[in-house]
């Protein structure tokens, strides 16, 4: 068998050298061989030649910055594993979770599993351990709760970038995102075609604005949107 990493990469010359380490020496199930492929978005900085020097991976370029959802969609079509995992490219989520995020679709017990980054981490106002970016945590609270309410599941962190599913998930899904509306289209599309999410815990580092987080308050009412949208069409 064997697992196709798909990373979308946009303006990342600090951090893309590390992850892509990280994700190569990730130890994976016995009989699991790997594929890495990153898209570079268009990026303005330094990670195409940064990604040039690095052996081992599929780099795919894009002439224009097209967003997330456009750069996935790029690797899904390259991608030749019968198991999918979606990574970003900062240093927020941790490769070394890869095993127990593939264990059960390898077993048979799932066919789509989300690295939960809220499953273990409740709430925190106060403290050394208080929940950092807090409106991000309350807009990802309230774009699950959404997603909950409308496609009837139970997940608790819809807007992971760990999502890790067999490759038949995605032969009858149309994917139209461009942006950072893939993760609530992908997800709807998912449970629309009647696949249950199975959730595991992971350890996440969350990054700020000044690190390069990308993601802002608008994606959220386009989430919403997306959420809507895809519960009515397809």
């Amino acid at each position: 068998m064997k697992l196709s990493i798909i990373i979308p990469v946009y303006n990342e010359e600090k951090t893309i050298e590390v992850l892509v380490k990280r994700v190569k020496s990730a130890k994976l199930p016995k009989n699991l061989s790997k594929e890495i492929i990153v898209i570079d978005d268009a990026s303005s900085d330094k990670t195409a030649s940064i990604l040039s020097l690095i052996k081992g991976i599929e780099v795919m370029k894009h002439k224009n910055n097209m967003g997330k959802g456009f750069a996935v969609r790029t690797g899904l079509k390259h991608a030749r594993g019968d198991i999918i995992l979606i990574q970003d490219a900062d240093l927020e989520y941790n490769p070394d979770d890869y095993g127990k995020l593939i264990f059960p679709i390898i077993l048979g017990k799932a066919k789509v599993v989300y690295g939960s980054r809220l499953k273990n981490y409740p709430l925190k106002l106060f403290g050394k351990k208080r929940t950092p970016l807090l409106t991000h945590f309350l807009g990802n609270k309230l774009l699950t709760l959404v997603t909950n309410i409308l496609y009837g599941d139970g997940v608790t962190d819809m807007e992971t970038c760990y999502k890790v599913m067999s490759r038949g998930v995605l032969d009858g899904i149309k994917l139209n995102a461009e942006r950072f509306d893939f993760e609530p289209e992908i997800t709807a599309k998912i449970l629309k075609s009647g696949f249950q999410i199975h959730e595991i815990p992971i350890r996440v580092n969350p990054r700020g604005y000044d690190e390069g987080k990308k993601i802002s308050w608008k994606d959220g009412f386009i989430a919403v949107w997306t959420l809507i949208k895809y519960k009515f069409t397809d």
